[in-house]
């Protein structure tokens, strides 16, 4: 099967899907994850897929040849900090976001949602918390400053960086998002948090429905005012927190606008996160991609690929990576321990990236410990190469009709000493 809004420009095709079963969390035991290839003007992307975050059109010391060594096939970066700096019209521009990077392939940008939660509350997108007893919408995290003030038109934010007051709406992300010119973007939506009220978070999916609207009539405007342009993609989000009735009104909502594809976001309590996959692919045209917003454990890659995400993103890779923490298929570690000094061997023996094949787990421990920046590099080469391949075989497994004997002994093998990640 195939989609396209757009023919020769945008477009999807599943090519393999899982087949249902009795534990199954979709409709009638469904498990809708599948194979698939994404058509972009800059591109295909084989599904599922894991897309790097270059947050502010970089990766954070690794430059994007190198990205395009260990596999990746698209990258991610933030609207909201490339408004801040260069701006959207230096982008503009240079011809576009990927061009401004020199990254030939798809690119991927988020709306400045994600902003509402990091500058509003100051949580992080996943919160593995009981929230039991927490429930309040004037919440924010120990030591935060909240930089983010939601209204019916859109989001005042307070600039991390100066101070200054920034005024996001439908409209204006619509506005940057197109003049930064990635091959996929999403629509401007209020990422809550899980300790907001049952009250709060029926109001906040409502009011992602209403911008929504506003994102799909906007878009459609720049897309006819920018036809010289190549065309944009526009993803719906779907939010609804912890909530089955919520999610589901929310992907119905979604789906009844002419989005692209659609964006599974959100603060999701990680016991939940392939439940709420499936309620919001139960209500979605099976037709349009699916992107999971902001995930990077390995047990919740394989739950969300199971129930229906095709690709996903996440900063946590090379935020780990920065900060010495190393991913393998015996689990994730730190590369920094004392013991390390001696170890000549590379981080991970079968691993084919540029750091495993050049360098050694002394090495690497030696320059986190000196503060070298390429120890930075190294350890975040291996830790994007380990998703990469991660999602690479996930895709051959589906294909292969392997996906559940190589999700167990995967998963087995990763958590077997109680690995985080």
């Amino acid at each position: 099967m195939s989609y396209s809004s757009n023919p020769g420009t945008f477009g999807f095709e599943t090519t393999q899907r899982l087949s249902p079963t009795a534990d199954g969390l979709g409709r009638d035991g469904a498990r809708y994850g599948r194979t698939g290839i994404i058509h972009t003007p800059h591109g295909d992307i084989r599904t599922p897929a894991f897309i790097p975050v270059a947050t502010q059109a970089a990766m954070k010391g690794i430059p994007p040849e190198q990205m395009k060594d260990l596999g990746a096939q698209a990258l991610l970066s933030n609207a909201f900090h490339l408004f801040e700096r260069p701006g959207e019209d230096v982008l503009d521009e240079a011809g576009g976001l990927g061009r401004f990077m020199n990254w030939s392939g798809p690119t991927f940008t988020d709306s400045g949602g994600f902003q509402v939660l990091s500058l509003g509350a100051g949580f992080k997108k996943t919160l593995a918390m009981d929230v039991t007893g927490l429930k309040s919408d004037q919440v924010i995290a120990d030591g935060k400053e909240r930089r983010a003030f939601v209204d019916e038109d859109g989001v005042t934010f307070k600039s991390p960086l100066n101070g200054n007051l920034h005024r996001f709406s439908a409209e204006i992300s619509m506005g940057i998002q197109h003049k930064i010119g990635a091959d996929v973007m999403f629509s401007f939506d209020e990422l809550t948090t899980l300790m907001n009220t049952r009250s709060y978070q029926e109001e906040s999916v409502e009011r992602t429905y209403r911008w929504a609207q506003r994102c799909v009539a906007e878009h459609e405007r720049l897309t006819e005012v920018r036809a010289d342009k190549p065309y944009q993609a526009l993803f719906g989000v779907v939010q609804g927190a912890n909530y089955e009735d919520l999610r589901r009104r929310a992907a119905g909502q979604i789906a009844s606008l002419p989005f692209d594809g659609v964006g599974i976001g959100g603060a999701i309590e990680k016991r939940l996160l392939g439940q709420t996959c499936a309620w919001i692919c139960d209500e979605m045209p099976e037709e349009r991609p699916r992107h999971v917003l902001g995930i990077a454990a390995v047990d919740d890659i394989f739950a969300g690929v199971e129930n229906g995400g095709d690709t996903f993103d996440c900063v946590s890779p090379a935020r780990c990576g920065r900060n010495g923490a190393v991913f393998t298929r015996d689990g994730r570690w730190n590369i920094m321990r004392a013991c390390m000094r001696h170890d000549f061997r590379p981080i991970e023996s079968d691993c084919d990236c540029y750091t495993c094949t050049h360098y050694t787990r002394a090495y690497i421990c030696h320059l986190l410990h000196a503060h070298e920046l390429n120890g930075l590099t190294l350890a975040s080469i291996h830790n994007e190469r380990f998703f990469v391949r991660l999602l690479d075989e996930i895709r051959a497994s589906i294909d292969g009709g392997y996906f559940d004997d190589y999700k167990r002994e995967t998963l087995a093998r990763f958590y077997a000493h109680g690995s985080k990640g």
